[in-house]
């Protein structure tokens, strides 16, 4: 049986957090601004060719253009997420979903 992993606050309250489970790379736009917030190295930026093959980006360097049709993020080390939702927070787009972590 598992339950759901839960923490209990200094002031007695009970605080579920909820981790990043998937991305939507259809809404996503590359922007970036998710990737510039995460504190802990969950998201990559990667190019999309026309066959959807995926080319890691450098997100500084916008000089790769011509090799993919558009950039979108990835979760590339889901196991490092501590639950921020930071990165849902400040998606224009909406792309994110996250969910609490079973124990």
């Amino acid at each position: 049986m598992s339950a759901t992993f839960n923490v209990t606050l200094p002031s007695g309250a009970v605080w579920t957090p909820t981790f990043v489970a998937a991305l939507d790379d259809q809404k996503c736009i590359g922007c970036g601004r998710c990737f510039k917030v995460c504190p802990r190295g969950v998201l990559e930026l990667v190019g999309l060719t026309e066959e959807g093959e995926r080319i890691t980006v450098d997100i500084d360097d916008d000089d790769d253009d011509e090799e993919y049709e558009k950039k979108v993020m990835t979760i590339a080390h889901q196991e490092l997420c501590i639950g921020c939702t930071a990165c849902a927070k400040i998606c224009p787009k909406k792309c994110y979903t996250h969910a609490a972590a079973l124990v």
